[in-house]
């Protein structure tokens, strides 16, 4: 295990604190006027999935984090269960709580490849392509006048989720979503 030096540990990378795997979230090193200089970070529980706020100060070290990265293809959801498979070998099956998953599972199709998050055997997740295209199968017609609301409606996705678009989507088109923030990018076609 690599052992990182308070200023090493910045965003996105991983590591282990008080025996929990954790994500930096942000970090940003300064000096309090004539103190030695300190990291403070935010922290995201690769387990829990909370956010804590922490200071590495200059004598401090921190483990690495050895987060494995393994490529997985999504077959299906059944009863608060996502079900994946190797993409080469599709018998080695396994599932993956609602839980871990969390939000992103509403934007996972049938058969895209996504990342999981190994921590020993520990799943911490998956890492879904920031912008996924999916289809809409559901879109109320856009009503002229009616943008008082500032011109967005809800529609369904072929995934089942609800997201928030312009008036000018409808049924039958496909758009780019970011799949972490679960907003609208950008129509692409139909």
């Amino acid at each position: 295990m690599a052992m990182l030096e308070y200023n090493e540990v910045v965003e996105r990378k991983y590591i282990v604190h008080d025996g929990q795997p954790y994500e930096v979230i942000t970090s940003h090193v300064f000096r309090k006027q004539q103190r030695k200089p300190v990291n403070a970070t935010k922290l995201k529980n690769l387990i829990t999935g909370k956010v804590t706020e922490y200071s590495f100060h200059q004598s401090e070290k921190v483990e690495e984090a050895e987060i494995d990265k393994v490529e997985a293809k999504f077959l299906y959801k059944n009863k608060g269960e996502y079900w994946f498979c190797s993409p080469t070998d599709p018998s080695k099956r396994y599932s993956i709580k609602e839980e871990i998953v969390g939000d992103q599972g509403r934007f996972l199709k049938a058969n895209s490849i996504v990342t999981t998050l190994l921590f020993g055997e520990l799943v911490l997740g998956i890492k879904h392509p920031i912008t996924v295209e999916l289809k809409v199968t559901e879109a109320a017609p856009a009503v002229k006048g009616d943008t008082v609301t500032g011109g967005s409606k809800t529609v369904i996705l072929e995934t089942g989720a609800n997201i928030n678009v312009p008036m000018f989507v409808n049924e039958g088109d496909v758009i780019r979503i970011n799949t972490e923030t679960g907003e609208y990018r950008e129509r692409v076609g139909k």
